[in-house]
């Protein structure tokens, strides 16, 4: 969707808000025993520090590996939202690892069983959230801002 480099930036920015928030608060709800109004406060202090991460991670790494990954699945000539659902997977698939992980060194006590149980819990939860939830609302978001045709799809 991005059309250049700024967009990119801003595209990338806006979907890691969305994905590190939720993904924050999922994990502050579960670490405290529920979801609750303060989760949302909670989160907040994480994020400072989550965010700029995870957009370095997706500008540097996994934004130039995702869509090599998603091409060996989907064809350039398949329908667009195939090949956006294609390379939201692998990000997700190769984000949702990376970040667990430097999230356990931050905010827990490391070891491999920690890493193991976080990535277990997070990935369904990271799937969900960006395709039921940050994806469609911020690829929406996007097109509303940057003036691209907005299509209501059946």
């Amino acid at each position: 969707m991005p059309k250049n480099f700024f967009e990119e930036v801003v595209f990338t920015a806006t979907m890691a808000l969305c994905m590190v928030y939720g993904m924050i608060c999922y994990n502050i709800a579960i670490n405290t025993g529920g979801m609750t109004n303060r989760v949302f406060i909670m989160a907040l202090g994480e994020l400072k520090i989550m965010w700029p991460v995870a957009i370095l991670i997706e500008l540097l790494v996994v934004g130039k590996i995702a869509p090599i990954l998603a091409f060996k699945i989907v064809k350039p000539t398949d329908r667009p939202q195939f090949i956006t659902y294609a390379i939201s997977f692998f990000i997700c698939a190769l984000m949702c690892p990376i970040m667990s992980l430097i999230a356990i060194f931050l905010f827990k006590k490391p070891s491999l069983a920690t890493f193991v149980q976080t990535w277990a819990m997070n990935l369904p939860a990271a799937f969900l959230w960006q395709f039921v939830v940050c994806g469609p609302f911020v690829r929406l978001l996007y097109r509303l801002v940057f003036d691209r045709k907005v299509r209501v799809e059946a």
